[in-house]
């Protein structure tokens, strides 16, 4: 896992007063990491526009013009003047160097966004939207420092923001990447220390990016085992009978040594046994997937002592938050269902752009005030919460937005509770697992439940 932070600023103040570092050798280091990116998309014939803003975001891509300027052929725009004090500085010696000032942009091989970076907030004013619309049309390659212009310090985009091919992450990674919005603009990650290395620069934090080292798929370690070894799954059946059927299909191949759907169900595969009832030897239970009309046949009286999976149509029952508070669950709503989550458990009455805008931190504040449960929030980032602390799933392909996907993650996550893994870490590896799965799946657009299910077996 990674560390991530809202505020990188008590960060870089940290360095500065513990290792007597300065801003502006700060500011050199991220010039620098600006210029090994570039070095890597681009050739001595280049034509490179830097634009800069007026503050230190803007004094950042003047540190880094100073540095290309005679490799290549720079040119900066800056529309207005700059005001902070290391702008200030960094343009004085620019202007020594003869460095090159345009007044209007033109087509380039490569554009470096350094306009407003991780300090935007607010709404931007016409003359920025028209820019950075510009910016994003005039060259074969885009790079933001720090953060996308337009993006603000919670991920969100009032109206236009910068497109980036890559983003130049300076000393550690901001919240702001990975919210949903963020996604299609942020590109790639390319991440540069400021002066110190990550250990003296970071400090622990509440938020974290899952990395492919989190996936722990289940091992099979001893020879003499028996299928009851390895976890009986049961998957409760509703009005749609094919939702079961998936989940039933992902835990058998996730790992799970037994798996039974509960309920009335026709065509049920040959290797998954059908009951009326909890078997004895339940270990995990996965329900709400197709619940539909069926939702008030089910008292929900096992829950507590089973660790469960609650997905769905679950969302919208009155009960849910007698539900909730019995604890040991896995909750995997999408935003909609999310919205009637936070509303039945009095938590909020929130509508949808409202939730999108804030949903890791509407996550994180359920999850403080829900202890004994995982919440994973569906979405084009994935967050999964416990006790306030989030993790983000950022491997996920926008294949996955298909019916029955969601089915296939919820059987992976009872699978997993079936052999003994916690909340939190059957929640990581079925997320992690699913995002992989899709990943093999080279369409964007062509993806099946069931190819999912064959590509989990592979693992």
């Amino acid at each position: 896992m990674k560390n991530i932070y809202f505020d990188t600023k008590v960060l870089d103040q940290h360095v500065v007063t513990s290792f007597d570092l300065s801003e502006e050798l700060l500011m050199e280091n991220a010039a620098s990491g600006l210029e090994t990116c570039i070095k890597k998309h681009t050739n001595a014939n280049s034509f490179i526009i830097i634009v800069v803003g007026s503050g230190n975001n803007g004094a950042d891509g003047l540190a880094l013009a100073r540095r290309l300027i005679g490799k290549y052929n720079v040119n900066i725009y800056m529309p207005k003047e700059p005001k902070s004090e290391l702008a200030k500085l960094q343009l004085l010696r620019l202007r020594k160097m003869n460095a090159k000032f345009i007044d209007k942009l033109f087509l380039c091989d490569i554009v470096v966004d350094c306009l407003f970076g991780s300090g935007f907030k607010g709404e931007l004013d016409l003359y920025n939207q028209q820019l950075i619309t510009n910016m994003n049309n005039i060259a074969r390659f885009n790079i933001a420092c720090d953060i996308p212009s337009g993006i603000d310090s919670n991920g969100y985009i009032s109206s236009v923001a910068f497109r980036a091919d890559i983003t130049v992450s300076m000393g550690a990674l901001k919240l702001s990447y990975f919210s949903d919005i963020a996604k299609d603009y942020i590109g790639d990650i390319f991440e540069i220390d400021l002066g110190v290395s990550k250990y003296f620069y970071e400090k622990d934090s509440k938020y974290k990016l899952l990395v492919e080292s989190d996936f722990n798929p289940p091992k099979r370690e001893y020879k003499n085992t028996h299928k009851g070894n390895f976890g009986h799954c049961c998957v409760i059946a509703g009005e749609k009978e094919g939702a079961s059927i998936l989940s039933a299909l992902s835990a058998f191949a996730f790992g799970s040594g037994l798996v039974s759907i509960i309920g009335d169900v026709k065509n049920i595969p040959y290797h998954i046994m059908n009951s009326q009832l909890l078997p004895k030897n339940c270990n995990s239970i996965a329900f709400g997937m197709g619940l539909g009309d069926r939702i008030n046949k089910y008292n929900f009286d096992f829950l507590g002592d089973i660790p469960s999976v609650v997905d769905a149509d679950m969302f919208y029952n009155p009960d849910l938050e007698s539900i909730i508070n019995k604890g040991n669950l896995v909750l995997t709503p999408h935003i909609k269902e999310f919205a009637s989550l936070l509303q039945i458990t009095n938590f909020g009455n929130f509508d949808i752009k409202y939730i999108i805008q804030n949903r890791i931190s509407l996550a994180e504040e359920f999850s403080s005030k829900y202890k004994n449960i995982v919440l994973l929030l569906k979405g084009a980032n994935t967050l999964i919460a416990q006790d306030g602390n989030i993790y983000i799933n950022h491997f996920g392909c926008n294949n996955l937005a298909k019916g029955g996907s969601g089915d296939v993650l919820s059987g992976m996550i009872a699978s997993l509770l079936s052999q003994k893994y916690s909340l939190l870490d059957a929640a990581i590896t079925a997320s992690l697992g699913h995002s992989f799965a899709s990943r093999n799946i080279k369409t964007s657009y062509g993806l099946e439940p069931l190819d999912l299910i064959d590509e989990i077996k592979k693992f």
